[in-house]
């Protein structure tokens, strides 16, 4: 496989591909969903991640933790003003620092620091109100603590709708780009006679296909991490972020192939989208509905895609969390490109 002729197809179709309406579809659909959705659902509209602090002593860490730029912090007076405070929405999370906490600290004694949250506050501003304050007080030890952080949930528990939205948004990015473009540019290629011409050059049929399957894999990964920053999704562990969503890029382009290859023209290519549009997004609609019991939704592939992605973003996970999903992903993606290699070889280019 000749990589400089990879490059220079991929080129090509890189000048072509604004002209194509599935390539503007994959840029602007995801992000005109996301725009809409975060305006309809106030995620836009949010204000930073709210810390209301009580502080039964006179901690450093009131102050270290008012420094920070990317999150509002008020101070209260009384435990019981601050659980108000957090019932009533005011504050995401709510923490009361005990008397002689930076001593505690320091010295390694054990300390249980108490924290409400309230139930309907965005996920992703608990994950990055949790690491915040992990890392002051890491900061302030100057080693890791023993610290406990016991939790109450005040109010309603419950999902905000931008969170239940956004694996349907990742879906949506990453195959949207990631499988339909690469699947249009080879019918595309088909109905133009275009195949016939390149097969008869040096130019191999995986050069060809690999093309194809790249610019969907960069688009895809592209527009994610677009729709990500715009869901304020995107700030916890950006690079484990980016690996999971080139795996699912991945995992699309190599479905993109595949209905590049046995698929003859646009209108069969459409009506084929419908079924396994649902197929791919189940998960994400089984998400939306926490009713739903979770287990219905790992029966299906994209589950393991989707799942790293709310872990990271939404929970404040890492590596550990998502390993065993992760995982799974490379070893669907390793039987799916086996799978794609041997249609490669057999793919009637005259067709």
């Amino acid at each position: 496989m000749n990589l400089q002729r990879i490059r220079v197809l991929l080129g090509k179709d890189l000048v072509r591909g604004p002209k194509n309406v599935i390539f503007i579809m994959a840029v602007v659909m995801p992000v005109l969903i996301s725009v809409v959705i975060t305006f309809l659902f106030g995620a836009l509209a949010e204000p930073e991640p709210r810390l209301g602090i009580v502080d039964e002593g006179d901690s450093r860490l009131v102050g270290m933790l008012e420094e920070l730029p990317s999150i509002e912090t008020a101070v209260y007076g009384t435990a019981g003003e601050l659980k108000e405070v957090v019932r009533a929405g005011h504050a995401d999370i709510g923490i009361v620092l005990p008397d002689g906490l930076d001593e505690m600290i320091t010295t390694g004694e054990p300390v249980e620091i108490e924290t409400y949250i309230w139930g309907e506050s965005l996920a992703q501003d608990r994950a990055m109100l949790g690491a915040a304050l992990v890392a002051q007080i890491r900061e302030l030890a100057g080693q890791e603590p023993p610290v406990v952080i016991d939790s109450i949930v005040l109010g309603e528990a419950d999902i905000p709708w931008s969170d239940r939205m956004l694996p349907l948004i990742v879906l949506i990015t990453i195959f949207i780009a990631g499988m339909l473009l690469p699947a249009s540019l080879i019918i595309e290629e088909k109905e133009r006679k275009t195949l016939q011409a390149l097969v008869v050059t040096p130019t191999t049929a995986g050069e060809i296909f690999t093309s194809k399957a790249l610019i969907g894999l960069f688009l895809s990964l592209f527009t994610g991490v677009v729709v990500l920053a715009l869901n304020q999704a995107f700030s916890i562990q950006p690079a484990l972020l980016i690996f999971v969503l080139a795996l699912g890029g991945i995992m699309a382009a190599g479905l993109g192939v595949l209905m590049g290859i046995f698929v003859k023209d646009y209108t069969t290519l459409f009506t084929l989208w419908r079924p396994v549009g649902i197929f791919l997004f189940l998960p994400a609609f089984i998400y939306m509905f926490p009713q739903i019991p979770e287990w219905i939704a790992t029966v299906f592939p994209t589950y393991y895609l989707v799942e790293p992605v709310m872990e990271i973003s939404l929970r404040g996970g890492g590596w550990s969390e998502i390993a065993t999903d992760v995982l799974i992903v490379v070893g669907l993606n390793a039987l799916l490109l086996a799978v794609v290699a041997f249609a490669v070889r057999n793919a009637r280019l005259y067709a």
